[in-house]
């Protein structure tokens, strides 16, 4: 079986092909084309968009979803996660999606199964799906994206997202410029800055990224206010320009982008979520043997 684990699992002529049949599912092509087909969800960390867009995208193929609730599961008494992948494998699923707090997870899992293994992000490594959406949300907005340049703003080295785009958009040839205070920012080779104000004249899309507290071990601001301060997208910080805003979600508002842009137009938060739904329908279209 095919697994998502990164973004380069798939080649650029298998997005391609992914981003084509997005287009063909956000017009409505809700073809059953997976019924009979039993996928599993298994999240070891909480979700709301993830979970239910993977949910909705399965439903909406006619495959039958069924969730492990992981607070009741054998993961608690002591089995390792191996042995509850295995013992579910066995129960004959098409595809598993996985989400973890550890890097890696997935595919330790994926060793050890016939089921297709899906990344629904793991620990500050990969979201490969989350990319995929931020592709074809662009992908809609610019049609051509050699070239554009986006900066990446906020908890980059804690960000799973942050990882995945990078390869992605890198591969389909934009220009990434990573901003971030010096300990949210990884060692790269990629263009930064530690001040938005340097960018936001020569970029097209700005991608904020939520401060992923729990990741950190130990307080990198005084507050959140003050990472804000230096690091909010604000309407007054974009002003008139000609460019487009992306994040991941859950957005902290006047924290990460604040109210008055999240209302403007050049916000794409919303489309982001319904495209994942239907770049999640590709991603299942594509891993899940339809013969």
């Amino acid at each position: 079986m095919r697994h998502l684990l990164r973004t380069d699992d798939f080649s650029i002529q298998e997005i391609e092909e992914l981003l084509r049949d997005a287009e063909t599912f956000s017009k409505g092509g809700f073809h059953r084309i997976l019924q009979d087909k039993i996928i599993i969800t298994l999240f070891f960390e909480n979700s709301t968009r993830t979970k239910s867009s993977f949910e909705i995208a399965a439903k909406r193929l006619g495959a039958e979803i069924v969730h492990l609730d992981v607070t009741k599961s054998s993961t608690k008494k002591g089995e390792t996660l191996v042995d509850t992948a295995t013992n579910l494998d066995a129960m004959g699923p098409h595809a598993i999606i996985v989400r973890h707090s550890d890097a890696g997870v997935p595919k330790l899992l994926s060793n050890h199964t016939k089921a297709s293994i899906i990344n629904a992000g793991d620990g500050a490594h990969a979201h490969p799906t989350q990319a995929l959406l931020d592709l074809y949300t662009l992908k809609q907005h610019f049609g051509e994206l050699k070239g554009k340049r986006i900066a990446i703003v906020g908890d980059i080295k804690n960000s799973r997202v942050a990882n995945s785009n990078i390869e992605l958009l890198t591969r389909f040839g934009l220009k990434v410029t990573l901003v971030a205070p010096p300990q949210f920012m990884p060692a790269t080779d990629l263009p930064t800055t530690y001040h938005l104000k340097e960018i936001i004249d020569d970029v097209d899309i700005i991608m904020s990224l939520r401060t992923q507290t729990e990741r950190h071990s130990q307080q990198s601001y005084a507050s959140l206010k003050d990472y804000a301060s230096d690091f909010c997208i604000t309407k007054e910080l974009v002003g008139e320009r000609d460019l487009i805003i992306l994040h991941p979600g859950p957005v902290h508002r006047n924290i990460d982008i604040d109210d008055a842009l999240l209302a403007d137009d050049r916000c794409k938060v919303l489309q982001q979520v319904s495209n994942g739904v239907s770049m999640r329908m590709a991603v299942l279209k594509k891993l899940i043997d339809v013969r």
